[in-house]
């Protein structure tokens, strides 16, 4: 082979390795699951060509990225909760972000004031309730602790962090007294002991063990995509609670940026995509969440679940109150 060749094979081994070497990624830890969060990510790299590897951590984030330290090669954080986001917000691993195009997109309510973490989606903690034995329904969380539902509610663990959100939000409006006496009056009225996810909740209902349920929004749209679960989701109706006064308690997805982030300007590209119409839209109609960009409709299947009215209740001030829930939990032996 000639000299020119081998010169040629050369030059296009060291172009080839100087792309990949300074091709744009982002490097992201997530407690989502990847088949939800996949095919938005996909996207953002079909238009930018930014590379986004996701690494799913189911539990203990927060110990991970403290563990790694400055090592730690995530950029970004995705969350479901409020509690679980705090816990990585207090820990000190996240970075503050002055950005125009987060701040516009997102209400003030769904983002840190200081810009350590932004809302990406919102869920609704709704009453599901049995469609032939009560139907349609007004409900209020505070009245499942009355007498008239003994033997009626399903849950899931009250130390699950959707029902401990739910019960640091209920501290935050009526106090700690006030909350112990409605969780013990909520657990015995419940059918069974807690157990299982928020989908085993409606497939109680659909088999008759309780009347009412307490589960995200979401699941009911996942659900009815799924042929094995459809017959759960049919037989139980979705009912916003606290429609007449303070509004139905929401919780967040959200995103925020590391301390240590290393591909800092790729990873605040992909959080202002999040927040884009495109990717609002994907969220709405791939996992049935309500999209945080005013504007930015939720999908017709979410839509025909009706209008509702959100707690304005800022969600710093539903995390102040996580670990006194738990303790509550505790106290109630909720789970017992």
């Amino acid at each position: 082979m000639s000299k020119k060749f081998f010169l040629s094979a050369a030059a296009l081994l060291v172009s080839s390795f100087t792309a990949q070497a300074f091709a744009e990624e982002v490097n992201v830890y997530s407690n989502r699951q990847d088949f939800l969060i996949k095919p938005i990510v996909d996207e953002f790299t079909k238009e930018t060509g930014i590379q986004v590897n996701l690494v799913n951590i189911p539990d203990g984030l927060g110990e991970r990225l403290e563990r790694e330290g400055r090592l730690s090669p995530a950029d970004l954080v995705l969350t479901v909760d409020i509690s679980r986001l705090m816990d990585v917000v207090d820990k000190d691993l996240t970075q503050p972000l002055d950005n125009a195009v987060l701040e516009e997109n997102i209400p003030a309510q769904y983002r840190d004031a200081d810009g350590k973490w932004f809302a990406l989606t919102t869920r609704a903690r709704v009453v599901y309730s049995s469609a032939e034995r009560v139907g349609k329904t007004d409900v209020t969380y505070e009245e499942l602790a009355d007498p008239k539902y003994k033997g009626k509610i399903c849950t899931r663990s009250g130390k699950h962090p959707y029902n401990v959100a739910l019960t640091a939000a209920m501290i935050a409006e009526h106090g700690s007294e006030y909350t112990k006496q409605w969780l013990e009056g909520l657990k015995a009225n419940l059918a069974q002991k807690p157990q299982g996810g928020d989908r085993d909740q409606v497939k109680a209902i659909r088999d008759g063990v309780c009347d009412y349920a307490l589960g995200n929004s979401y699941y009911y749209g996942a659900m009815l995509n799924n042929e094995e679960q459809r017959a759960w989701a049919e037989a139980a109706v979705v009912n916003f609670p606290n429609q007449a006064d303070r509004g139905t308690h929401v919780n967040i997805s959200a995103v925020a940026l590391t301390k240590h982030a290393k591909n800092k300007d790729a990873a605040v590209k992909l959080m202002e995509y999040l927040v884009s119409d495109d990717a609002q839209h994907l969220y709405a109609s791939l996992n049935h969440e309500y999209p945080v960009k005013p504007g930015v409709a939720p999908s017709e299947l979410v839509k025909s679940w009706g209008e509702y009215k959100a707690d304005s209740l800022p969600l710093t001030d539903v995390a102040k109150h996580a670990k006194e829930a738990i303790q509550l939990m505790d106290e109630v032996q909720y789970d017992l």
